[in-house]
């Protein structure tokens, strides 16, 4: 501000002098800032702190009733900027997301390869991401969720979808490589655009769905020549895939009243209801197998061992989940966390195909690349979409305003 002079003095003697026609300064109550919302559109170019560049009037209180104002600018010194940001969280969350989840995805594989019980598997991981919320909420490491009986009877049909998808997935695991597995899981998108018409009443584009299209042919080129194909493992890949989406769908029907509640909570009562579902039925579905398979596993690896293994790789499995919500609350946009997910899937591909040295043809990798490309190009198309949509909302309302 030019007129406002840095080294004024205004004296309590002088108060007639102040009485101006045209104050240098007007300060504004409370109460009018209160109800004028639209004064500060945007808060961080109003925040000194976060705008220093912007220079601001620091009264400074002096003795005998007098009051010294200077003006604030970049010059101000270096011990009342505020401290820099933990830029470093970021790409060690998504380091971390992408590590545990190559761990995950290794420990889960040999394990079904010794225990091949995906019920029992699935069942532990999920008890296993239920106590450590527990351990968690105990110490007083995260906050404890404060729900109601509504809120546990919403989760139901969440918990139930989530179970469909874990369990689908483990199941498929079972039944071929981890890295076809994940190429065919890619293929939820598309799942995800056909069942959002008829539960969410949202009708997608046309650009939306042709980006749909090399994803499809990247998964048909992949299974053509992928040495581990079976259709069971293929069809319980899908059926993951359409739990994964209800399980999204549902969860923004009926949980975005619930605000106070973060995602590493909400991924932990999912897990723990998901849990009530998948014991009982684990027990019913493979229970009489699993004497028979304990003792070869153990036989095997060695008791010790392979009781290591259940547990690290359900550690991981909550680990790997917690990290991604932990990537979402840093504020990157739904996009970027979409992006960096697709990318996450490339890294698990082919530090499977490396550790467990899966065949892998130039038409697998052609197929796997084209899904993965058809992933990124949905991402681009449904945030494109949903930008439309908002701009569509916001252009309504200022002309009903009108």
């Amino acid at each position: 501000m030019a007129s406002l002079r840095p080294n004024m003095l205004c004296s309590g003697r002088a108060t007639a002098q102040l009485r101006a026609p045209t104050p240098l300064l007007r300060v504004a109550s409370p109460v009018a800032l209160k109800h004028r919302p639209s004064v500060i559109a945007n808060a961080a170019a109003f925040n000194p702190l976060q705008n220093p560049a912007t220079p601001i009037a620091r009264p400074q209180v002096h003795t005998r009733g007098e009051v010294k104002c200077s003006a604030s600018s970049a010059s101000t010194p270096a011990a009342e900027e505020p401290a820099p940001t933990a830029s470093w969280k970021l790409p060690t969350y998504i380091f971390l997301w992408y590590a545990f989840n190559i761990v995950f995805n290794i420990l889960n594989k040999s394990s079904l390869n010794a225990f091949p019980c995906p019920w029992f598997i699935s069942t532990l991981q999920l008890a296993a991401s239920g106590l450590f919320m527990c351990v968690l909420w105990a110490t007083k490491l995260h906050p404890v969720p404060q729900v109601d009986k509504a809120f546990f009877l919403t989760m139901l049909p969440v918990g139930l979808f989530h179970t469909i998808g874990h369990v689908s997935a483990c199941l498929s695991f079972n039944c071929m490589a981890v890295s076809f597995a994940h190429i065919v899981k890619s293929s939820e998108p598309l799942f995800s655009v056909v069942l959002s018409g008829p539960l969410l009443g949202v009708n997608y584009p046309g650009y939306v769905w042709l980006s749909l299209v090399p994803i499809v042919a990247g998964c048909a080129l992949s299974a053509m020549k992928e040495v581990s194909f079976a259709w069971a493992g293929f069809n319980y890949a899908m059926v993951s895939n359409i739990g994964m989406v209800l399980r999204n769908i549902y969860s923004k029907k009926s949980l975005t009243k619930y605000k106070n509640i973060d995602g590493i909570n909400l991924f932990g009562l999912i897990s723990i209801v998901s849990l009530l579902y998948c014991a009982p039925l684990a027990v019913v579905l493979e229970g009489s197998q699993w004497s028979a398979a304990w003792q070869v596993a153990v036989e095997k690896l060695g008791q010790g061992p392979f009781l290591q293994l259940l547990a690290v790789a359900g550690v991981f499995y909550h680990l790997y989940n917690q990290l991604s919500y932990m990537v979402l609350n840093e504020g990157i946009s739904p996009v970027t966390f979409s992006v960096g997910n697709t990318m996450k899937r490339v890294v698990v591909v082919i530090s499977s195909v490396l550790f467990f040295r899966n065949p892998v043809s130039i038409l697998n990798w052609v197929g796997s690349a084209t899904a993965i490309l058809g992933t990124y190009l949905y991402t681009l198309a449904s945030d494109k979409f949903t930008a439309e949509q908002k701009a569509a909302k916001a252009a309504e309302a200022s002309g009903g305003s009108a």
